[in-house]
């Protein structure tokens, strides 16, 4: 992003004050030209990290909705799993 010195850097011109040194000028519209590029990049740049913002709020919310997901259903891994009917795998033999 540009400083705003650097926005007026082509329209400065030196001028000298009667018994003073030379100072630097900014014509009035030059200045006015300048702020209006100013404020066209303060836009594009606002649009870049709106942009920028938007997608890491996506990733995030995917992230977290990833590992928000057990892996296990809903079951935590610390709990253990009993079957529902002990003697199924004897009549399933």
């Amino acid at each position: 992003m540009k400083s705003a010195a650097e926005y007026l850097e082509a329209h400065v011109f030196e001028a000298r004050r009667p018994r003073r040194e030379l100072q630097p000028v900014v014509a009035y519209a030059d200045a006015a030209q300048a702020i209006e590029q100013a404020l066209a990049d303060a836009e594009k740049y606002k649009y870049l990290l709106m942009r920028a913002l938007r997608r890491h709020t996506d990733d995030t919310i995917i992230a977290t909705a990833a590992s928000a997901v057990p892996s296990s259903g809903f079951v935590p891994d610390d709990v253990p799993v009993r079957p529902l009917y002990p003697n199924q795998l004897r009549m399933a033999a």
